[in-house]
């Protein structure tokens, strides 16, 4: 199915030779100079879509697609259909992701202030910033060059945010630090106060001064209705290309580092450390205070109750090394599926 231009708009068409250069890959066969103007998935691509093949289980719709070249890895290329022209590269998901953004660019800011938004006098409002309606910049904030603020999103007093960032409807900010090319998505919380209080000898809770900011490294993107508290004393901070899903909760102080990305309802407690590249799979959660090596991998819905080496693989709750949670697994289902005996 193509895409619905009522939602994306298409940019200029590409060459066969313009696509192969978009996905970082070799033309093989076709004509160089034929135009494609879409993509598609390989049952539903026609002849002027690109589509893609990066797992042997659909060989099968590849051998009947219609596409007019087929983004693969080499060692496939040569089941590609006869008239279906290959664009042979490493990373067939990559490059078929690299093409379809060239055909589909995100849409640019369209600058100016809408009317019924609100924007502080003393804010900073960089180049060909869009402002988008009821949206509110308060006092001190700084919008870079190239932002857009999306319908109703609030930018709170003194946040600063970098060239190239885009503010989802709805969205908040504050007390943050924002670099460039930061992405929110509608609904999104940043800076709200964190999650911390003392107990007095009444036995009521005393809600705890939460006097630190959220730091947002280059290119980090917040999924919808996700929230990041920020710090406690000190500050929380998500590294550069950091990636969070829909309905992630970071806690106060907790910080990651470069490219880290965690799945939808992912929950990360206070006070964590997470190092580059760690991954964590959807519904998994942290206690707080313990530290997460660089490029360790949680699986869905675990509980780390301890810290996690660099590199290592963990699953379960409590969460051990995915390999003896498997185990343990097995062995429960064996104990379980033997006959009760009577004592």
């Amino acid at each position: 199915m193509a895409a619905d231009p009522r939602f994306f708009r298409a940019g200029a068409a590409l060459t066969l030779a313009e696509a192969a250069a978009a996905a970082g890959g070799e033309l093989v066969g076709g004509d160089p100079a034929q135009r494609v103007t879409g993509v598609g998935p390989l049952h539903e691509a026609g002849p002027d879509a690109v589509s893609f093949l990066d797992n042997r289980r659909y060989l099968p719709q590849l051998a009947g697609t219609k596409a007019a070249a087929v983004v693969i890895a080499k060692d496939f290329a040569a089941r590609v259909p006869e008239d279906v022209a290959a664009i042979v590269t490493a990373n067939p998901y990559l490059g078929f992701g690299r093409v379809a953004r060239a055909l589909f660019p995100a849409p640019a800011p369209r600058p100016g202030i809408h009317p019924t938004a609100v924007v502080d006098a003393s804010a900073t409002v960089g180049e060909g910033v869009e402002i988008g309606p009821y949206a509110v910049v308060e006092a001190g904030a700084e919008i870079g060059a190239g932002c857009v603020i999306g319908p109703h999103a609030v930018v709170g007093a003194g946040v600063v945010l970098g060239e190239g960032c885009r503010i989802g409807a709805h969205a908040s900010l504050s007390h943050c630090v924002a670099g460039r090319l930061v992405v929110l998505h509608p609904g999104a919380r940043v800076g709200q106060e964190g999650f911390g209080f003392a107990v007095t000898p009444e036995g009521r809770f005393e809600t705890m001064p939460q006097l630190g900011r959220v730091l947002l490294g280059d290119a980090v993107e917040v999924g919808a209705n996700a929230c990041i508290d920020r710090g406690s004393q000190g500050d929380t901070v998500l590294g550069a290309g950091t990636r969070l899903d829909n309905l992630v909760q970071i806690g106060h102080n907790v910080r990651t580092g470069r490219a880290c990305v965690l799945v939808s309802q992912v929950g990360v407690s206070g006070s964590t450390t997470l190092g580059d590249g760690v991954q964590m799979g959807g519904q998994a959660g942290t206690t707080g205070h313990i530290a997460i090596g660089d490029r360790a991998q949680i699986a869905a819905q675990s509980g780390v109750m301890s810290d996690v080496a660099a590199g290592e693989v963990v699953g379960g709750s409590p969460a051990w090394p995915l390999r003896e949670t498997l185990r343990a697994f097995a062995t429960l289902r064996k104990l379980a599926a033997k006959p009760a005996t009577r004592g």
